[in-house]
């Protein structure tokens, strides 16, 4: 295939995972009597960081609260869209802190903050795609959240249901490949209920189709710049699907970070200014 895909500059928001822990059980992934090994968990994130930055990208960091060990899914904090930032309400109590810190920051940063009145977990599950945002509802994000979601920033909003538990967030299940005019996904498609899938494939009859091995790997919780794709290196087969379609999968061993259900993309909010 012609090398035809092109880059484009991003700004992320992350937070170090200085107190990260598996400290109660919130989705599948998650038992709390895990062992996490935080100097691994930083050496990762460490990485992260650098690869984002050496493809010539933004990094901002907040800074991380004790007691909040989920606050490095800087994702769930927020949604970004044209400089207006859409906050979060999370489902679970022990999360529902992070947001005032995430808050404080983005006014600390020059702007305002709508706080949702429904249950809504940032970009977990509301993912921008340029014409649409697309929200993914049943585990977390409620359908109400859509609706907000939609009347803030005027937006065509395209609810999307979640069936199963080991994909609890949008973006565990389903990643933006390119936002252009000519936006693309990947995505799991089994994750999804029936009329779901139909939507997407109307909607996305090119995007690149995962199983469940890809989903299970946290192929799918990836960021892609247009061109670099940041996945996980145990999600060979996908990575080698996308090198397929023009992308260049950029490995990176964020697997502590799997013991929480977490990945690359849950650990990366993107700033669109």
């Amino acid at each position: 295939m012609p090398d035809t895909r092109v880059r484009r500059r991003r700004r992320f928001l992350v937070c170090e995972p200085r107190h990260f822990a598996v400290q109660y059980a919130i989705n599948p992934w998650m038992h709390p009597d895990a062992q996490v090994d935080v100097d691994l968990a930083q050496e990762q994130w460490q990485t992260l960081i650098g690869a984002y930055r050496s493809h010539g990208h933004t990094v901002d960091t907040v800074p991380p609260v004790a007691g909040l060990p989920d606050m490095v899914f800087a994702a769930n904090s927020a949604v970004v869209v044209d400089g207006r930032v859409f906050g979060s309400l999370f489902h679970a109590p022990e999360r529902r802190p992070e947001s005032v810190h995430y808050d404080t920051w983005f006014k600390a940063a020059g702007y305002d903050v709508y706080r949702p009145e429904s249950v809504s977990e940032g970009e977990g599950d509301l993912i921008p795609t340029g014409r649409y945002v697309l929200a993914g509802t049943g585990f977390r994000t409620t359908r109400e959240a859509h609706r907000e979601v939609q009347e803030f920033f005027g937006v065509p909003v395209i609810s999307l249901t979640l069936v199963d538990p080991y994909f609890y967030h949008l973006d565990t299940a389903l990643f933006v490949l390119d936002d252009g005019p000519t936006t693309n996904i990947a995505y799991y498609p089994e994750a999804f209920s029936p009329g779901s899938r139909e939507v997407l494939a109307r909607l996305y009859p090119d995007a690149v189709l995962a199983t469940r091995e890809d989903a299970m790997t946290f192929g799918l919780n990836s960021v892609s710049d247009g061109r670099h794709v940041f996945i996980s290196p145990r999600s060979e087969a996908l990575a080698s699907r996308l090198a397929d379609h023009g992308y260049v999968p950029v490995p990176v061993d964020l697997s502590e970070f799997h013991k929480a259900g977490g990945g690359i993309k849950c650990c990366t909010q993107e700033i669109r200014s």
